[in-house]
């Protein structure tokens, strides 16, 4: 008989449709004064399974994950313990500094991956040109991902 804890991670599949159907992930650097910093940050999840999100370029937690690149990653929901959901990431951070990956970020990140119509990417093309050159990305790879899906417990705890 599996662990209760293998019986509630997701498959591969799940946790794709999870992230897919997410707005905000929860990145977590580590601050220079030893105490994390948590930063809710709107996000996709690329091709080869990294997360994506921009950021300005002079903000705290560009700062910290130039100084150390080990991140943790955080999405979860659900009200009761039955419908609780959730993914936790360690990963490792890159800071991306070019205004044309930032703006191809940011349309990602709007149609969380999936293909955008002619006139949505323009307008939002538009939109973005005004803060893309003062922006970075932040691309996060996985080291190792936690998943947790309670309403596979059938209510049996």
């Amino acid at each position: 008989m599996p662990s209760r804890r293998e019986a509630i991670m997701f498959t591969d599949d799940e946790l794709r449709a999870y992230m897919v159907e997410q707005k905000t992930l929860t990145i977590v650097s580590n601050g220079r004064n030893g105490f994390p910093h948590p930063m809710p940050m709107w996000f996709y999840m690329d091709g080869d399974g990294a997360y994506i999100c921009t950021t300005f370029r002079k903000s705290q937690k560009v700062m910290n994950f130039k100084r150390d690149p080990r991140a943790t990653l955080l999405v979860e929901s659900g009200e009761e313990y039955s419908e609780l959901r959730g993914v936790v990431v360690y990963a490792d951070c890159h800071v991306i500094d070019d205004e044309a990956a930032v703006e191809d970020a940011l349309i990602n990140i709007n149609t969380k991956g999936q293909e955008a119509s002619a006139d949505s990417a323009e307008a939002n093309h538009g939109a973005m040109l005004k803060t893309a050159p003062k922006r970075v990305v932040l691309k996060f790879v996985p080291r190792e991902t936690l998943s947790w899906d309670h309403s596979k417990l059938g209510g049996v705890y």
